[in-house]
């Protein structure tokens, strides 16, 4: 399954800060279709991102119905929270 989107970074902060981008309503009812195909486990869904010319795998976080996408540290370094991102990615079945 493949997605493309567009959203803002949001920080969570915590005992150490991280970034992501939450995926979008109409998008993450996609992926609640095939989540039990795809979940390894916790309700986390694999993922292959490309955002801009970086590429990399990580895993969907679930939270409120929706899903959370995690930034990895090579992206964090390009951005910013509320920077406005875009999103090719690949849900792993």
């Amino acid at each position: 399954m493949e997605l493309v989107f567009t959203g803002p970074v949001i920080e969570w902060r915590g005992p150490a800060p991280y970034y992501f981008v939450r995926v979008p309503d109409e998008e993450s009812a996609d992926i609640r279709e095939v989540a039990a195909m795809a979940t390894y486990g916790w309700g986390v869904i694999p993922v292959e991102i490309r955002i801009g010319e970086l590429a990399f795998e990580t895993s969907l976080f679930p939270k409120d119905g929706g899903y959370l996408l995690p930034l990895k540290k090579a992206v964090r370094g390009r951005l910013g929270s509320g920077d406005e991102v875009a999103v090719e990615m690949t849900v792993r079945l």
